[in-house]
């Protein structure tokens, strides 16, 4: 059954972590407030996820911070002391973020279907979205503003960025043709080889790119960035560990191409209207690409499903090994790059 808002006031939405899932959970909530633009819209998300949006119009921030452990859920409770929603949507598959939903009071409480509300989700809500057989991420965020009435689904994204943040991204980029690579996965065995990386960023420079290297400040980013400038034979720029999230956000809204793999950034370029080749092995694109460009996606992931599995798997499995990256050949991003820079050429 689908809800209607109309006369509804408040909304809470519970969508924790990670970049690449608030990216597009921003689309979700942004279509919401075209249709109910009277909602008081209050989102409860993660500590890092919260410096990219903080600048979202018509959103009520309240920050949970994981870090804190037992003491982060008690701050969430006092936050939202006295406060009474009309809807929750309970967005995140977590046992703590069962836990944090708790929390929240809210006469409406919507979740995932029950094949997909895993961690107890599903004794903590009264509601749930429509069933979805193979659904990209941003499509099940979707479902949850079909659940409530929101009858323009078309994603679309505007995120703010500070003025000095976009001065700095120009001044940075100028009127180059600019090339960013954001290396670094969450784990190690999802990034692609530096050589590699080395390549394919000597292969853009011969097309007239500039080449820039942007990412976080861990340890994991730092070193891989260090790699692939010692394996170029081109002058690549070294960013990584040097910007905030809209800094880098405004960034990639100047690149023309982005280059990643499975990452929050290559899901921030998205929102950017920038083309993105995601290098995909151990995920399904079809679940977790890039979503305005898995036409470009470098796709090795079927043949390690086929590899690990004699039989079809669910929806969104993901592939194990620590080689698997491997699998991705230089030519492959090549022919991607050269692709899209013929395209832009012809704009």
């Amino acid at each position: 059954m689908t809800l209607n808002l109309d006369s509804a006031r408040s909304l809470c939405l519970l969508r924790l972590s990670a970049i690449g899932d608030v990216c597009h959970a921003v689309a979700m909530v942004q279509a919401i407030q075209r249709q109910y633009p009277q909602l008081r819209i209050t989102w409860v998300i993660g500590k890092v996820e919260y410096q990219l949006l903080r600048h979202l119009e018509g959103i009520d921030f309240v920050v949970f911070d994981k870090s804190l452990g037992w003491r982060s859920y008690w701050q969430l409770k006092q936050a939202l002391s006295g406060q009474r929603f009309d809807v929750l949507l309970h967005m995140q598959v977590a046992l703590r973020a069962t836990i944090a939903s708790m929390m929240i009071s809210a006469k409406t409480r919507v979740g995932f279907d029950r094949a997909r509300a895993k961690e107890g989700q599903w004794l903590v809500t009264n509601h749930h979205v429509e069933p979805l057989a193979t659904p990209h991420v941003l499509e099940g965020f979707m479902g949850f503003a079909k659940a409530i009435g929101v009858q323009d689904l078309t994603p679309t994204w505007d995120i703010p960025v500070p003025a000095s943040d976009s001065e700095f991204a120009a001044n940075v980029v100028g009127n180059d043709k600019v090339m960013i690579i954001c290396a670094a996965a969450s784990k190690a065995e999802r990034n692609w080889l530096p050589e590699r990386y080395a390549a394919i960023a000597d292969h853009a420079a011969t097309l007239g790119f500039r080449v820039l290297l942007c990412g976080g400040p861990s340890e994991l980013e730092l070193n891989l960035a260090t790699q692939i400038a010692g394996n170029s034979q081109s002058a690549i720029e070294n960013w990584v560990g040097k910007t905030s999230l809209t800094q880098l956000l405004a960034l990639l809204g100047q690149a023309k191409l982005v280059v990643a793999p499975d990452t929050g950034p290559a899901h921030m370029a998205v929102t950017q209207n920038t083309a993105v080749i995601g290098l995909y092995a151990h995920s399904n694109p079809g679940r977790t690409g890039p979503y305005t460009s898995l036409d470009y996606v470098v796709n090795v992931y079927p043949q390690a499903i086929a590899q690990q599995f004699n039989a079809s798997v669910p929806w969104g499995t993901r592939a194990k090994g620590a080689d698997l990256m491997k699998m991705i050949s230089i030519d492959m991003v090549k022919a991607q790059i050269d692709r899209i820079s013929h395209q832009q050429a012809l704009l």
